[in-house]
């Protein structure tokens, strides 16, 4: 019988045996694991046999979390990580080489954008465009394009990609094409359903929803054909060609790079991910309230957030995802100081986080976009009065408020 996704998560654990009788994985700290028989050692070495060899490759612990978000993703293998970043590094890392193009959206997580100013100083050339539009991703491809990344939702202003149209793209061209999950969750969406063939999601954010772990993850979802990847290294063509991919980039991006999650991270991580539909539809649902508000109120300029009817890809938000997302950012009015308003708050905490059950708020061009410049800030849309928005599972009369006294002042 088909479970639905809360049922599938709480009792993913269950589905192979757990020492003495426990209804969570254990948190194995080992770094080193012992075997009887030298030759099993070195068959698990060679992948001739399931094991474990070294802390940096995984272990039993951060293996259940992985098995938790393949099925969240209805993917066919998962690698995770110490953070997003680490994530997304090892994924560019293992499958890119000198002279290799990338097309990727305009609308950049701040650090992503970092990453791939970085990638280019290595001699790998990207492409930004503007991927609410599929055919301004058409229009950058060139035969020496090796794949095609985009985020859901942009943070800060909330663009969406024409993510349907780009798989349909990347199929007809053969092309690898990787989203970023983040900032909707396997819940609000499935990429695999739009013939993306990696998924990356940072699980610090809405999947662990806590605000006490760092973590990401890579998903396989087992659509794309890695026989025509040009970039997989002739040591990992022996297993079966579905598994090239997630096993480069476990050797290459994993294993090399070092960005392994702990066993305790991983632990507070799965144990999080239980309650992900519980928690985005809660915060989903204050977020369209407060969204609705602030679009009446007379000191805000501007609201970027999906749900709103007035937003661009307002009836394309509607059609991939199950509700609008959390992540809202407000222009406020002229005038209106955005330290000042910021500080007025009560119960909203000012913090760089995103995805916590706790409404946080921050001043985007002041903090986390600074270091790209006033020239790439002003490209993005992000002026100086632009607040972003994580909103939480507080009481939503209570968030109104708190952002209505605020306002006021």
């Amino acid at each position: 019988m088909k479970r639905g996704f809360t049922t599938t998560i709480l009792h993913s654990d269950l589905e192979s045996p757990i020492e003495h009788y426990a209804v969570h994985k254990p948190m194995h700290a080992a770094v080193a694991y012992g075997y009887p028989d030298a030759r099993e050692l070195a068959k698990v070495f060679k992948g001739e046999a399931p094991g474990y060899v070294y802390g940096r490759q995984g272990n039993p612990t951060t293996a259940a979390l992985e098995a938790k978000i393949s099925k969240m993703e209805d993917g066919i293998a998962t690698a995770s990580f110490s953070t997003g970043m680490a994530a997304i590094a090892a994924t560019f890392i293992a499958l890119l080489r000198t002279g290799d193009h990338v097309v990727s959206s305009s609308f950049l997580f701040g650090n992503t954008n970092s990453l791939f100013g970085t990638l280019s100083t290595l001699g790998c050339e990207i492409s930004y465009v503007d991927a609410t539009r599929v055919e301004n991703v058409a229009r950058a491809i060139r035969p020496d394009t090796r794949l095609v990344f985009v985020e859901t939702i942009a943070n800060p202003c909330t663009q969406i990609a024409d993510l349907a149209r780009i798989g349909e793209l990347c199929a007809s061209r053969g092309l690898l094409y990787i989203v970023d999950n983040t900032m909707t969750s396997p819940y609000l969406y499935r990429p695999k359903q739009n013939r993306a063939g990696l998924i990356i999601n940072s699980l610090t954010k809405y999947i662990g929803g806590h605000g006490n772990a760092l973590g990401g993850a890579v998903t396989d979802t087992g659509l794309y054909d890695w026989t025509r990847f040009p970039n997989i290294y002739d040591n990992y063509k022996t297993a079966n060609a579905a598994q090239w991919g997630i096993l480069q980039i476990r050797k290459k991006g994993l294993r090399d790079v070092g960005g392994t999650l702990a066993a305790e991270v991983a632990h507070r991580l799965a144990t999080g991910a239980e309650t992900l539909a519980l928690r985005m539809e809660r915060a989903s649902a204050n977020a369209l309230q407060l969204a609705r508000f602030f679009a009446r109120h007379p000191k805000v300029k501007k609201v970027y957030y999906p749900g709103l009817e007035d937003h661009p890809q307002h009836q394309l938000a509607g059609e991939l995802f199950k509700t609008y997302g959390a992540l809202m950012s407000i222009e406020l009015a002229d005038g209106i100081d955005c330290f000042d308003f910021l500080n007025r708050l009560k119960l909203v905490i000012s913090s760089s986080h995103l995805g916590d059950n706790r409404t946080l708020a921050i001043p985007i061009a002041h903090t986390i976009y600074w270091e790209m410049g006033p020239e790439r800030r002003a490209e993005m849309g992000i002026v100086d009065s632009l607040v972003r928005l994580s909103i939480g599972i507080e009481d939503s009369d209570d968030l109104v408020g708190d952002f209505q006294q605020a306002l006021s002042g």
